[in-house]
């Protein structure tokens, strides 16, 4: 039998844990049909000799419920190697949607994931109202990649309670009914599962915590019941009170009364004190429920920078009137002069706070990020290697290398200077990885690369603490994640599974410094992180990137849980 593409020779790590190994890779019909020895010639050849070749990779917590609309490349996602991405995270989303309510979505995702509102109302061609019918939208647009989305809390809330939806107002049985209606709809369409947010952080554009973050036990319960029955479906939460004892309870229950998985994306320092949230989900699965909490890679952090939303010097007055909204080149020029200088760093630090504090925990980027730094990397700790103050130093490397430079602050888990957190977090059998945020945070967030981080930083690079084996990393981004969310066709290197493959130079794959780009519509910005090292990634066997570049290919399609 002829293959239509073989791959031929690589180190294949097939996504089930075990040791990577030599072999050939045939692929027929767009699934994995043969992993070995293969003797006969395919259609398609590719010398993977020297090189890696994994699964691709199945992100779970992104946000391009917008873009999807208007970019079929999922960029950039795929740039890295995420062959299949979930979105609909974080309750957020734009189905179902009522005629005229479209800006309150938009004002809503844009709050709360920093994706240019300008950018969603000129790109989104509001072609749907139901879940269901965004659904069949998706289902009929071309695409690099596979997508997958659950059905979000504040669109079902805006839906049925309208303009009460994010006030006070208590929704009476009726309605609680109507809203559990519209998911388990929204789950019989397709959806992978429901999401939602109780955290103080997700606002919308007007400051108005956004629909749901204070809805009763009695309402979650009845929407995580509407997935009751069903073989697919997962409850995904992110919730400032992960750990205390009421949040718990009606989790557990929901748990128990769906019989689906949840999964918790916690933001609050209780849940992380002592590892609770892992012991908690450990717990739960000894009683029979399937808890999994989220990680990331690394801390999230903003960047600083010129090119950025943020950086220490936006609020100073001679730069909100000289400097602010030019284009990056003129800023720079502008900036260097040396009087213009001293009036900013005067007004910085007439205006107070502990600024020399906070640069104890900004870095600079360079070329190539360090996401493990030391104190001494700090421009805090530069600027006394120096003898200098630190905002000092801060003004010069941000308008350095013609402004292009960006600064990582990690938000937090990041006291002691390195990531043991995480590593502990990555050992727990409960943890998968998340996070990534695809698609949101545009202005002050990169971090649609976690993949390559995780496998670069945890499986090749770090050195200030333990290192992962490469199978456990990809296993862990790859099959993991696919049967987190009940995507039992992908995610690993073996006959049947789908011809989702990733051809990496594991010596070679590097992470560049993230930079703005305004390709969103209407010239919207937002920050992506380019990538060298992934030779091929292909998706049902097509090549979607050769040598780190997207090729026209549009094998992806949409993913309907249950199907």
């Amino acid at each position: 039998m002829q293959h239509d593409v073989v791959i031929r020779g690589g180190t294949v790590v097939d996504g089930t844990g075990a040791a990577p190994f030599l072999a050939d890779v045939g692929i027929t019909a767009g699934l994995i049909a043969e992993v070995g020895v293969i003797t006969g010639p395919g259609v398609r050849e590719i010398d993977a000799h020297g090189l890696l070749v994994t699964p691709g990779w199945v992100d779970i917590h992104t946000h391009y419920d917008g873009q999807v609309t208007w970019d079929p490349t999922l960029a950039p996602s795929s740039w890295h190697g995420v062959t299949t991405a979930v979105m609909g995270n974080c309750g957020v989303g734009f189905a179902p949607v009522r005629p005229g309510t479209e800006n309150f979505l938009i004002e809503l995702m844009e709050g709360v994931e920093d994706i240019p509102g300008t950018a969603l109302a000129e790109g989104i061609d509001w072609r749907w109202e139901t879940f269901g019918e965004y659904l069949d939208v998706l289902d009929a647009t071309p695409l690099s990649i596979d997508v997958g989305t659950q059905i979000p809390h504040a669109p079902v809330r805006l839906y049925v309670l309208g303009d009460r939806c994010n006030t006070d107002y208590v929704p009476n049985d009726e309605e609680i009914a109507e809203m559990a209606a519209i998911v388990r709809a929204g789950l019989e369409a397709g959806a992978l599962g429901f999401s939602t947010s109780r955290t103080m952080l997700h606002k919308d554009l007007k400051g108005v915590h956004m629909p749901g973050t204070f809805a009763g036990s009695d309402e979650m319960l009845a929407l995580g019941r509407a997935m009751k029955g069903l073989d697919h479906g997962v409850f995904q939460l992110v919730s400032d009170h992960l750990g205390e004892d009421a949040e718990w309870a009606w989790i557990e229950q929901v748990a128990q009364d769906s019989g689906r998985p949840v999964t918790l994306v916690p933001t609050s320092e209780l849940a992380y004190r002592d590892n609770l949230i892992f012991r908690l989900a450990a717990d739960a699965g000894k009683r029979g429920m399937q808890m999994w909490p989220q990680v990331a890679g690394r801390p999230t952090g903003v960047l600083h920078g010129l090119q950025s939303s943020y950086h220490l010097f936006l609020t100073a007055p001679t730069y909100a009137t000289e400097v602010a909204g030019r284009p990056l080149a003129e800023q720079v020029q502008l900036m260097s002069d040396p009087q213009r200088k001293a009036r900013i760093l005067g007004e910085v630090t007439a205006a107070g706070g502990s600024v020399e504090k906070r640069l104890r925990f900004v870095f600079p980027l360079g070329e190539e990020p360090d996401y493990e730094p030391a104190l001494e990397n700090s421009v805090a700790g530069r600027a006394a290697a120096q003898g200098r103050t630190g905002i000092d130093l801060m003004y010069d490397l941000l308008v350095a290398e013609e402004g292009r430079e960006l600064f990582y602050q990690p938000l937090a888990l990041y006291p002691d200077y390195d990531l043991s957190f995480f590593e502990h977090a990555f050992e727990h059998p409960d943890a998968i990885f998340g996070l990534s945020d695809g698609g949101a945070h545009c202005g002050v967030i990169a971090d649609a690369g976690m993949p390559t981080f995780i496998l670069t930083h945890w499986g090749r690079d770090r050195h200030r603490g333990k290192k992962f084996p490469v199978e456990y990393l990809v296993r862990k981004l790859s099959r993991d994640t696919a049967r987190a969310y009940g995507l039992t066709d992908r995610g690993e290197l073996v006959p049947g599974q789908l011809g989702d493959v990733n051809i990496i130079d594991f010596d070679a794959l590097r992470l560049h410094r993230p930079e703005a780009v305004y390709d969103l519509p209407a010239g919207g910005r937002r920050l992506v992180q380019h990538v060298d090292g992934y030779r091929f990634v292909l998706k049902r066997g097509e090549p979607i990137i050769i040598d780190d570049q997207l090729t026209e290919a549009r094998p992806g399609r949409l993913i309907r849980g249950g199907r």
